[in-house]
């Protein structure tokens, strides 16, 4: 990994974790895939490992991270899902050639096709987002309740209560915000 760029958001879901690529949208953005080289990065950590990226294959990641986002955003907020996002959501699909595989542990993988490329990679990025705005898995989409944040993320706690799309980001400033607020409202100890 290259250490001059942001760190890299992980989660446990492969859709939204692609969202997290840019964050804090509503705040000072951070573009964490902000050159070809960065996208092949994030893939390799999350088990979609390419040979390379060219500046057009990036612009077609960003493209379906951002419809991924307003799909999910939508689907959090209980709205129709937005027909262009769907488009780009189901042409990315449909243009990947990648098996899933089950490894001896009984997990799913991923295996790209002999020639992997973006764009393979993209669609397995594609068909997790179809998967978890049909419906199909446990869980429910939520928004970050993070002002600057409003990050799409998959709620798999058991309530389905999550507020933060990463605790040890969004949630850990807001508690902090608040304990500052709280300290700055209480009065100190009183002078014996």
């Amino acid at each position: 990994m290259r250490a001059e760029f942001p760190e890299f958001r992980l989660g446990s879901v492969l859709a939204t974790s692609f969202t997290g690529t840019l964050s804090e949208r509503h705040g000072n953005a951070v573009e964490r895939i902000p050159a070809p080289h960065r996208l092949v990065d994030w893939l390799e950590v999350n088990g979609l490992a390419v040979g390379s990226c060219t500046a057009a294959q990036l612009d077609l990641a960003r493209e379906l991270r951002e419809s991924i986002h307003a799909a999910a955003t939508a689907a959090a907020r209980q709205d129709a899902l937005p027909a262009p996002a769907v488009h780009v959501i189901n042409d990315r699909s449909a243009q990947g050639r990648a098996a899933a595989i089950l490894t001896s542990e009984g997990r799913r993988r991923w295996r790209l096709s002999s020639a992997s490329c973006v764009e393979d990679a993209l669609g397995v990025i594609a068909a997790d987002a179809i998967g978890i705005l049909a419906g199909e898995r446990d869980g429910r989409l939520a928004l970050c309740a993070s002002p600057t944040c409003r990050a799409a993320f998959f709620d798999t706690s058991q309530s389905r209560t999550r507020k933060w799309c990463d605790m040890n980001t969004c949630g850990n400033r807001q508690k902090k915000a608040r304990f500052q607020a709280n300290q700055r409202r209480s009065p100190g100890p009183e002078p014996a």
